[in-house]
């Protein structure tokens, strides 16, 4: 059976449609299928829809998240709860057609364990790219570099992956790092694109880099080591002005004059020290909510019975 897992925030005028597409495209198909919607508290009728189509359908299956807490955690919950033994991600906007989703299981059944499905050509705006890119060179530290650039929110896994992260409770989710976690095997197949159909996206540049902040302290030690590197580069170019002092007072018996000289110098290294504390303490900051034991998510409502 496939599990569809579907993040839903302020999509309601798309959702019935996405549902009638992947009953035409899936509804025949032997093995069968279910919809798993995640309703991530968006405020407008998208819970409404999904309560009328779990009604109608007893493949489809809703969860309200009781506030927003984000796309990678509201796909941690339909994760969690899927019943099949693949996992199909997929946005809830139709810009991934459903009808392209048998090339993603296609490759799957080639034996991999992971497959994206990144766009043959984005519709997004020049800010959303530039943006997305940014998120994904915050991954490459943890994913891989090649792994990272062609990650998409389409992606198609085998479920039994989620045991390697069963037990993650921080509130910083990441699906395609947790994926990590349990195997390297993974690959891409391109897809078609659509423009967005209704509504807006609920992802601006601005939380798209904050995202990409998140990824690279929380799942990643690259900032750290940069951190590092600057230190050790500030170090000996400390050196190299000390010997510059030190010949000129044995050369002319004078000291380099300058109280500009001397402030710049100051301020330099001053705010190499103050970047290096920052990055640590984001780091601090990271572990404390962890050590706090905050939840991903918490469910207020489901619709929908699960077969088991």
């Amino acid at each position: 059976m496939i599990s569809f897992v579907v993040p839903v925030y302020r999509s309601a005028e798309s959702l019935a449609e996405l549902y009638h597409r992947l009953l035409a495209e899936f509804g025949s198909t032997a093995a069968g299928f279910e919809l798993i919607f995640v309703e991530d508290c968006g405020g407008d009728r998208s819970w409404h829809v999904i309560q009328q189509l779990a009604a109608r359908d007893a493949r489809v299956r809703g969860f309200q998240m009781s506030r927003n807490y984000g796309q990678h955690n509201a796909l941690l919950c339909g994760i969690r709860a899927a019943e099949g033994d693949v996992v199909v991600t997929l946005d809830d906007d139709l810009q991934h057609p459903p009808e392209e989703i048998p090339k993603l299981l296609a490759k799957l059944d080639e034996g991999y364990d992971v497959v994206y499905g990144p766009p043959e050509q984005e519709q997004h705006g020049l800010l959303r790219d530039l943006a997305s890119q940014i998120t994904k060179l915050a991954l490459e530290g943890a994913m891989g570099a090649a792994n990272a650039r062609h990650a998409s929110a389409l992606r198609a896994f085998r479920t039994r992956l989620r045991d390697a992260f069963a037990d993650y409770s921080s509130p910083t989710v990441n699906i395609d790092v947790l994926l990590t976690w349990a195997t390297t095997s993974f690959t891409t197949v391109r897809v078609r694109h659509e423009a967005r159909k209704f509504g807006q996206s609920g992802y601006t540049p601005r939380k798209l880099v904050r995202h990409a902040l998140n990824m690279m302290t929380g799942f990643s030690t690259r900032p750290l080591q940069l951190a590092s590197l600057m230190g050790f580069a500030f170090a000996l170019f400390g050196l190299v002005i000390l010997g510059y002092v030190l010949i000129r007072w044995l050369l002319q018996g004078s000291a380099v004059p300058g109280f500009a000289f001397l402030a710049s110098i100051i301020t330099v290294f001053s705010g190499a020290q103050l970047l290096a504390l920052g990055i640590i303490g984001e780091y601090l900051a990271r572990m404390h909510f962890r050590t706090m034991d905050r939840p991903p998510y918490v469910v207020r409502e489901k619709t929908g019975e699960s077969s088991s």
